[in-house]
């Protein structure tokens, strides 16, 4: 399974998933996203996670991609997985 995290290194949200990640050794990409929600790299986010913010965790496994938006729902799909 590989990870992916769409963030601002500012974000407290952001920062809160990256600690959950951290501190049970979960290795994942970490790519920082304009501020801009009109950026074409947001906009993309938005459309496949079905938010407009960030964090977004995109988790590939097996051929298959799911976008996971949200700071605590990320958390809560991680916990269960």
């Amino acid at each position: 399974m590989k990870l992916t995290l769409y963030q601002f290194e500012q974000c407290p949200y952001c920062a809160k998933v990256r600690a959950w990640l951290d501190e049970h050794g979960k290795e994942y990409a970490k790519v920082n996203v304009a501020n801009d929600r009109d950026d074409p790299q947001r906009k993309e986010l938005a459309e496949k996670s079905g938010v407009a913010t960030v964090p977004v965790l995109k988790v590939e496994n097996d051929g298959t991609e799911i976008y996971i938006g949200e700071s605590a729902d990320i958390i809560a799909w991680l916990e269960s997985s």
